[in-house]
């Protein structure tokens, strides 16, 4: 029979067995413990550091676009903001309610600042500010200032703002600058992967950051914009930033570029206070460099109004108004250049060998081709007409008979010489290119044939032909230039623009002289349409330049038996445009410019004198003269990511 054991030897046993084994479980915690205490000590230090030191996004300062000379046309200024941190808000709606008080703030701004809100709580981010709004007033920031003690959540601080100083003067030209769009993030964000596309995304959400919607903000978004840089901050358990400390200098943000552009500020706001309320465009080129000096679209609409967000009433204020003010007219409207365009006919003509200078055409008041009548914008005609006294007198018969000599392709094919036809960006959103027809346009584009009598407007620049003024000044400057090689510019300091091309197809200079030649009849000459606006008022200088009248409606055989009306008796958006193109000195040339006066009715009238006023005052001002920009070194992009009757044509 087995031997039992006594109970205290059982005990005994036990005792020994549990510890041993507590032992073995503090020997595991003890060397655990060296382990985390001496050998892994710098690791988990680094780690807890992690834990409540963050590196937040720390935006960059926008680049500056100044004029020639250095003006700001866009900068950053100081401004009044009023922000509200979710996770310090009991009742959002209260506290904005409570705001309204002190503020406007109408109910979609409401929703909107409700819905970030939200989505901040969503991204668990209720530490990020959420603006209400970006620009107070003095009076509502002093008073906001006081007041926000008084409400839970609300910060009112100074923030760094984009503002345009010249207002509307440049709106077509510069674009404006907004918030991004969940739009705006994809386009730009293309190709961007991992970290770094977190990283870009996060700066475009920045309440602080915005972006280039049009113009050359959108243009040179890369080049202005800059480069994020990182601060580091001292957070509490929920991520909410207690403490700022010292910065790392190698993590700063590196602020955008400066970009210039080649207009001369004080030109361009000469030329927009000539057109005394008139809707239209005047664009002025260097003859020499191709530089753009002035480029004015008017009416304009202030890009101010959409940096911090536009309402919905005052977008649709604009984009229904019937002056069109959202409309860039300079390089964007396209228009038939009437008379403006003789000098491309006669250039074919010559160029085809089909006319010389000294041919002569009988105008008797009408041109009979077919069975139908074309008509001279004088009613009783010029008479004998060689090339010279046509453009001088800018008579219809005369270039009806020569456009029908030349042929509608050889017409086209100088057209595209001087311009036409294509689309100048520089830098800018919204340029189109016109339309120069031919036969090949019109089978393509209405399956239907070219008609010889379409020759005959086309030689006097009516019919399916447009323009844009830009490529009227361009047409201009490369005349100035005897045929020179031209390349239009619009960045004197900045990103290229890549799209845009030299105008350098041959030109025969001798035909330029030709064309020269009858320009300054225009204005010099006794008979010519623009006799009155040839004296730029310098004591000397004279400017060469062509009038023209571009029809918007067909006129019909029973207005012309009664005589054409206009002014007052037509409605305005009937009236036909006012045209004219010119350059000065005349002797000389150094600027070329092309006026449009839409519903001005008569060139010598209404466009010319306004096109003799920019050029004096370009001459006078030498808007030309070497620009701030000239020294600096480049830089390469940064790796941030047919005319009617009663007036002459």
């Amino acid at each position: 029979m087995a031997r039992r054991q006594s109970p205290e030897a059982d005990f005994d046993r036990r005792l020994l067995l549990a510890m041993g084994a507590g032992g073995a479980v503090f020997a595991t915690l003890v060397a655990r413990l060296s382990q985390l205490q001496f050998l892994e000590a710098d690791h988990y230090e680094k780690l807890a550091a992690e834990n409540h030191i963050r590196l937040v996004l720390s935006p960059p300062e926008r680049g500056e676009i100044l004029d020639r000379f250095g003006r700001p046309l866009a900068s950053q200024r100081q401004a009044g903001r009023v922000s509200v941190v979710p996770e310090r808000l009991t009742d959002a709606e209260a506290t904005l309610k409570n705001l309204g008080r002190f503020i406007d703030l109408p109910e979609a701004r409401v929703k909107r600042v409700l819905q970030d809100i939200q989505n901040n709580r969503l991204r668990r981010a209720s530490f990020i500010p959420v603006t209400v709004v970006q620009e107070l007033s003095y009076e509502e920031f002093a008073r906001l200032r006081v007041r926000a003690v008084e409400m839970e959540g609300v910060d009112v601080e100074m923030a760094s703002t984009r503002s345009y100083p010249r207002g509307r003067d440049f709106a077509h030209v510069l674009g404006y600058v907004a918030r991004a769009s969940a739009d705006d993030i994809t386009r730009m964000a293309e190709g961007r992967t991992g970290p770094e596309l977190k990283t870009f995304e996060d700066l475009l959400r920045h309440p602080d950051i915005r972006v280039g919607r049009q113009g050359m903000e959108r243009f040179a978004e890369d080049w202005l914009r800059g480069r994020p840089g990182r601060r580091r901050v001292v957070t509490n358990a929920h991520g909410r930033p207690m403490q700022e400390l010292e910065q790392d200098p190698a993590n700063a943000a590196v602020p955008g570029k400066d970009l210039y552009v080649t207009i001369d500020s004080e030109l361009q706001r000469i030329a927009i206070e000539r057109f005394e309320g008139e809707s239209g465009a005047a664009v002025v080129v260097d003859v020499a460099t191709g530089d753009v000096l002035a480029m004015v679209s008017t009416p304009a609409f202030d890009p101010n109004s959409f940096v911090n967000g536009i309402s919905g009433k005052d977008y649709a204020e604009l984009r229904d108004n019937p002056m069109a003010p959202l409309y860039p007219r300079a390089h964007g409207g396209v228009y038939p250049p009437g008379s403006t365009f003789k000098m491309v006919v006669a250039t074919a003509a010559l160029e085809a060998g089909v006319v010389k200078t000294s041919d002569t055409v009988r105008c008797g008041g009408s041109y009979r081709f077919g069975n139908r009548t074309w008509h001279c914008w004088k009613k009783g005609g010029h008479g004998t007409m060689n090339m010279h006294n046509a453009l001088k007198h800018s008579c219809d018969v005369y270039f009806y008979e020569i456009a029908r000599r030349t042929g509608v392709r050889k017409i086209a094919e100088v057209s595209h010489k001087f311009g036409f036809g294509e689309t100048f960006v520089l830098g800018m959103t919204g340029g189109r290119s016109g339309l120069v027809p031919d036969p090949e346009w019109k089978q393509r584009a209405r399956g239907e044939p070219w008609f010889e009598g379409e020759t005959l407007n086309f030689g006097i620049g009516q019919g399916q032909l447009g323009t844009t003024p830009l490529q009227l000044a361009l047409m201009t400057a490369r005349i100035a230039a005897t045929g020179a090689p031209l390349k239009p510019n619009l960045i004197g300091l900045g990103p290229p623009s890549p799209e845009d091309k030299t105008l350098d197809a041959p030109l025969d200079p001798a035909i330029m002289e030709i064309q020269k030649a009858g320009m300054y009849g225009v204005t010099s000459e006794p008979g010519g349409t623009a006799y009155r606006s040839g004296d730029l008022g310098l004591g000397g200088p004279r400017l060469a330049g062509k009038t023209g009248t571009a029809q918007v409606r067909r006129i019909s055989a029973e207005e012309r038996r009664k005589g054409i009306r206009g002014g007052e008796d037509i409605a305005r958006e009937l009236r036909d445009h006012a045209l004219f193109v010119a350059y000065a000195p005349a002797d000389n040339p150094k600027y070329a410019v092309s006026v449009i006066v839409e519903h001005g009715e008569g060139g010598s009238r209404t466009a010319a004198p306004v096109g003799r006023d920019i050029l004096a005052a370009a001459i006078k001002m030498n808007s030309g003269r070497t620009p701030a920009y000239a020294k600096r070194a480049a830089v390469k992009t940064p790796d941030t990511d047919g005319a009617p009757e009663g007036d002459p044509a």
